[in-house]
């Protein structure tokens, strides 16, 4: 049997590892989700400007950041520096403007780490001209620009989509997937004649190569199971691409901008969305919740239009400064 240095460890080839996917034992089996922000245009004393935070397994993703998402953080009891990776849908003040701020108070949490930023093309010239005032950081900036109507990266555990959606400028919205492999299979890995000091290598995505003969993890691992997703999507009207791209969510988080009648043509002029609209599109893909945020400043009590939003799809909420869900996996 070929060794590596260490005795009696065998040479792995082969070896990959998918977003922390085969560590069933191990990981942390739920997604934490956060609207920071649900404000759209302007901050108010109550509602802070558009953003969202996930945590999982140790690392936190933020999807916009506008003015006011350090406080929201902070007013949830939540830290910056797990911060990975920085998701933008586009370019307008409201989505971006808190970002400076941001990567200051990274800085001050003392990371080193390099951090991921994604969005539409013109995103480094956009972080730079921003970093005026944030000169200097410790910690190296990563940008992947979006060029594609669809984009898809795997990263710190998170399976990230990019699509297209309608807005006066480019705008992207993303769907985050959380990707569970397979259940250890015993009878197959006996089946196949796999010695037992492997299995734990297979279960982990590995390869392992002895004397010849290769073991892989198709030969332990049933078929991958329902893992989490959740969908956001702002700044846009409706269209086929977040019907696609949503589909399967657990959570899908959609611009309700306005709920007054009178609005619509305000709407479709700015694309923009009305809240019966995105009830709408939740009625056809069907995901097990939909939160509704960016609300317009004249849009004061979203929660009196919900009446009406519940009888185009019953599992519509309104978003909130602050609102949290722990996702979980479903037990098989």
């Amino acid at each position: 049997m070929k060794k590596s240095g260490l005795a009696n460890e065998p040479v792995l080839v082969l070896a990959y590892f998918r977003s922390s996917r085969y560590f069933e034992k191990k990981e942390k089996k739920m997604l934490d989700v956060c609207l920071l922000g649900t404000g759209g245009m302007m901050p108010l004393p109550r509602r802070w400007l558009t953003s969202l935070m996930t945590r999982y397994n140790g690392s936190s993703l933020l999807i916009d950041c506008g003015e006011g998402t350090q406080i929201a953080i902070k007013e949830k009891g939540w830290t910056f520096k797990p911060i990975d990776i920085i998701c933008f849908t586009h370019y307008h003040a409201d989505h971006i403007s808190g970002l400076p701020g941001i990567l200051l108070a990274m800085a001050n949490a003392e990371r080193t780490e390099p951090l991921t930023l994604i969005g539409p093309k013109g995103l480094a010239r956009v972080v730079q001209g921003l970093r005026v005032i944030v000169p200097e950081l410790p910690f190296e900036l990563k940008y992947i620009e979006i060029t594609e109507p669809e984009k898809t990266l795997e990263l710190f555990g998170y399976k990230i989509t990019a699509f297209r959606v309608r807005h006066s400028m480019i705008c992207y919205g993303y769907s985050i997937d959380i990707l569970r492999g397979g259940k250890f299979d015993v009878e197959r890995a006996k089946a196949n004649g796999i010695p037992i000091k492997y299995w734990s290598f297979l279960q982990k995505g590995q390869t392992v190569e002895e004397d010849g003969r290769v073991y892989t993890p198709d030969m332990v691992l049933g078929p991958e199971r329902k893992g989490i997703k959740v969908t956001y999507t702002t700044d846009t009207r409706p269209t086929d691409s977040i019907i696609k791209n949503a589909a399967g969510s657990d959570l899908f988080i959609c611009e309700g901008m306005y709920g007054e009648p009178e609005k619509k043509k305000n709407a479709v002029e700015n694309k923009h969305m009305m809240m019966q609209e995105a009830a709408a599109l939740a009625a056809e893909i069907r995901p097990g919740k939909m939160w509704l945020t960016h609300y317009s400043p004249s849009l004061i009590h979203p929660e009196e239009y919900m009446p009406e939003i519940r009888k185009i799809f019953p599992n519509a909420e309104p978003g909130r400064d602050g609102k949290f869900i722990e996702l979980k996996f479903t037990e098989e």
